[in-house]
Formats: C-alpha cells, sequence, structure tokens
C-alpha cells in the first residue's frame, strides 16, 4: 500500500516539474522563425565554373536543385521533367554571400534619429535587448544587398556597451516581418564589445571609463551569469542571455580592434568556460593569427579600412591573408562589411583581401578567397550545415555571375535563395521593393 502510494506521488511530482519544464519552453521559445520558403521545384544550372566553396573549382558543370536544396552536382547531369533550366556555360557561380556583420534594419536608409536603432547606450551591460526587436523590414538597403549577391546576413547591435544585446541571423528575402526572414534554427549570437567605445560612450560618468574598467564589468556579468547557471529560482532577461553563452547555445562576437585586448578577451572566456565564435573588426589579428587558429576562433575584417580612430590604427593590408593562413592554413578569415555600401560588392572587399596576400608571397587561389564571404562567415553564425557551400543536401543559396566574381567587373546575373531565383539581372521586377519604396515616386532616382 505505501509504494503504491510512494509512486502515487512521484508520478504527480514528475508530471508535475514535466508541465513546469513545458510551460517555461513556451515561454522561452518565442520570437521563433516562421521563414517558410515555396517549393523550388526542379531547377537545373547547366554549365558553369563553380567555385563550391569547399576549395574546388569545378568547370563546366551542372547543379541539380530540388525541394529548395542542393541535390547534385556534376557534368551533363539529366534534365528532370518541368524543371527550370538556367543556362550559365562561361559564367561563373558561387555559394550565396553571407555577411556576417551588418546593422541593416538597425541603422536603415532612409538614416534618420527615429530610425537609429542600434545602441541601447543607457547601461553598459544590456545583453537582455535583441536586435531583431528593432529590426525594420522596410530597409531600402536590404534588396540592395539581395543584388550584390547576398543571401544571408547577420543583424548586430551596435558597440557602445560591453554587452550590446542579442544578434539575429537572416534571410535576404522580403517579409512583413522579421520572424519571417529570420534563418531557421541558427544560434542566437551576443554582441561584446571591448576597447575604446565603451569607455567613451560611458567614461565621463561611469564605468567603464578604462580598458581594466571594462574587464571589470565583463567579469561581474559573468560571475552573475554562474550563479544564476546554478541556481536560477526566478528568470532573469539579462541572466538569460549570458546563461545561453555558458550553455553553449548562444554564439559570442566580440568587436575588438587590438591584439592584446584579443588576448584579454580569450582568458575571460577561459576563466568563465566559454567560448568566443569571432572576433569583429580585428585590426591586429595578424599579430596574434596563430593563437587565434589554434583557438579555432574565426575573425571577421574589412580588405582595407582602417586609421579611423586609434585603436584602429595599426592594420595591414594582407590581414585578411595572415589570419587565413596561420597555423598551416587552418585560420578562419571572413571578410565583413559593417556597412550598407560596402555589404554591396563583398567579392570586390574578398577580391582586395586575396591581392593583398598574393603580393605578400602568399598562394591564395579564388577557390580558397571564397570561403571568406560564404563558408567561414556561416562557421561563424554557426550555420554551416546549411549553408556557406555548394553542396548536396545544403540550402540552395546561390549566385550566377556574369564574370569572374573575383573582378570589379563582375556584376551578379542571378540570386537564388532556397533554389527560387529573388533577383535576375533581366527581370526589372526583382528584386521585390519594400513597401516603403512604393511610396517613392521613383525610387531608383528619389531615395532618401
Amino acid at each position: 500500500m505505501f509504494k503504491a502510494y510512494f509512486l502515487l506521488i512521484s508520478f504527480i511530482f514528475l508530471f508535475s516539474c514535466s508541465q513546469t519544464q513545458d510551460s517555461d519552453r513556451e515561454k522561452k521559445d518565442v520570437f521563433t522563425s516562421t521563414y517558410a520558403p515555396k517549393d523550388s521545384g526542379h531547377v537545373l544550372i547547366r554549365g558553369g565554373n563553380i567555385l563550391t566553396g569547399t576549395e574546388e573549382e569545378l568547370i563546366n558543370h551542372d547543379i541539380l536543385i530540388f525541394d529548395n536544396k542542393i541535390q547534385e552536382l556534376g557534368k551533363s547531369l539529366d534534365e528532370p521533367e518541368n524543371a527550370l533550366i538556367i543556362e550559365a556555360k562561361g559564367r561563373w557561380i558561387t555559394p550565396g554571400i553571407i555577411d556576417i556583420h551588418s546593422h541593416m534594419g538597425v541603422y536603415p536608409s532612409p538614416s534618420l534619429r527615429s530610425n537609429s536603432d542600434g545602441n541601447e547606450s543607457t547601461d553598459p551591460v544590456t545583453p537582455h535587448v535583441w536586435a531583431e526587436h528593432s529590426f525594420w523590414t522596410q530597409d531600402t538597403q536590404i534588396p540592395l544587398a539581395l543584388k550584390g549577391g547576398v543571401t544571408t546576413f547577420h543583424v548586430l547591435p551596435g558597440s557602445a556597451n560591453l554587452f550590446g544585446g542579442r544578434g539575429v541571423t537572416l534571410k535576404n528575402i522580403w517579409s512583413k516581418s522579421v520572424q519571417g526572414m529570420k534563418f531557421p534554427d541558427a544560434p542566437y549570437t551576443l554582441k561584446m564589445a571591448c576597447g575604446e567605445n565603451p569607455k567613451r560612450v560611458y567614461g565621463s560618468s561611469r564605468q567603464p571609463a578604462t580598458r581594466m574598467g571594462s574587464v571589470a564589468g565583463y567579469r561581474e556579468a559573468w560571475i552573475k551569469a554562474k550563479e544564476y547557471q546554478n541556481d536560477s529560482k526566478s528568470r532573469d532577461l539579462k541572466l538569460d542571455t549570458l546563461k545561453g553563452v555558458l550553455d553553449g547555445e548562444i554564439l559570442i562576437q566580440n568587436h575588438c580592434y587590438r591584439g592584446e585586448e584579443m588576448l584579454v578577451m580569450m582568458d575571460i572566456a577561459k576563466e568563465f568556460d566559454y567560448k568566443i565564435t569571432t572576433f569583429h573588426h580585428a585590426v591586429e589579428a595578424y599579430k596574434i593569427a596563430d593563437e587565434l587558429a589554434k583557438e579555432n576562433i574565426c575573425v571577421a575584417m574589412w580588405a582595407d579600412w582602417w586609421g579611423f580612430k586609434h585603436e584602429a590604427f595599426d592594420m595591414v593590408w594582407e590581414n585578411v591573408a595572415i589570419v587565413d593562413q596561420a597555423n598551416g592554413a587552418k585560420g578562419c578569415a571572413i571578410v565583413h562589411s559593417d556597412s550598407g555600401i560596402d555589404i554591396q560588392r563583398l567579392n570586390q572587399e574578398a577580391a582586395k583581401a586575396m591581392a593583398a596576400g598574393n603580393r605578400a608571397g602568399y598562394d591564395i587561389p579564388k577557390k580558397r578567397a571564397i570561403q571568406w564571404i560564404t563558408l567561414n562567415a556561416a562557421k561563424g553564425l554557426g550555420i554551416e550545415d546549411k549553408v556557406g557551400s555548394i553542396e548536396p543536401g545544403k540550402m540552395a543559396d546561390i549566385v550566377v555571375w556574369d564574370n569572374d566574381p573575383f573582378s570589379v567587373y563582375a556584376k551578379t546575373d542571378l540570386v537564388l535563395v532556397d533554389g527560387i531565383i529573388r533577383y535576375d539581372s533581366q527581370d526589372p521586377t526583382t528584386p521585390v521593393p519594400t513597401d516603403f519604396e512604393l511610396g517613392i515616386i521613383s525610387p531608383d532616382k528619389n531615395r532618401l
């Protein structure tokens, strides 16, 4: 009798716990992706020169797409019934470009104070704010990025704070909601910033006023997060995000210019047992390239933009190439934009970085350099199993170029997202304009 009673009480307790867990899960499972592309059907791209993103260069090859995914690569593939045929002979094909550092939608165009939503500069520790909750889907920069071959982009908060908030990865298709653009199952990210920015924003009146004050601020926040991880009796939005990092669910994206500061941030990560996924801007990454490669940290950099402030002064043209070739060519180098203009021509930015590296004596071919704006960016966002290369099973995010994509003369002919043509240079109805642009009499001439 006692045994039966005990089993009944245990069942009730477990059921109650299960209900509580389900309830908690429901609370956390909000703002989920509703992105659902229509069926692509069969698409056959014939006879193109393919930079796969896996360090292969395939000449005169076909790509077969079905059900929004890449099915097969090869020569003279059979043509499925009712397939859309794209003739690509003499043209180049790459994976869709991925920009790991964008502020589109949170610093949109037109650039107005009412639209400036990237920095919650009210406290140095704001991990609880999410970039997606500022994102304006009507940003006129978004379709222009699509014309430049960008099929995926990662939107970050600004760099005013020690912890700036969550970033979000989006597919470059228009939707009435940010959830309709949200990359399915992409991990959340957390923006951190070191160096001059936080101490400039806060130093006149409160901590941090110095770099050592910044480090103290990071450590204090992580101590609280550790306590919350071990004993979270009540929910805390700030600590939810930090706990997500400690649990390995949220990826750190760290704004940091100077070499020694990146090493300090790596030490903090070791102290609190989390991983830095990607350093951003990283003007002095070349100074610590081997250490970054050994720790498997990706590095997102400009090709040639530096010197606009003291901590961004000591760069070299070969920065991207040195990071790429570090530790036996095991570095994860990424070329990013941080600009609504540069995002439209990331292929040219990668070309400049490749040329600088080769002038310095590195032997970096196009088939490797294309990874800087495709597969490596996907790795830095934790989505490399889904996009970033042209391989069977991956999303059919593909760009067909009218020329060598590393040529200054190259333009996109076609941009496919999940196997569906979203931009066609011969079709003036693409890309789909934003609702905001529809209110402009002549959007190509009269953009604000």
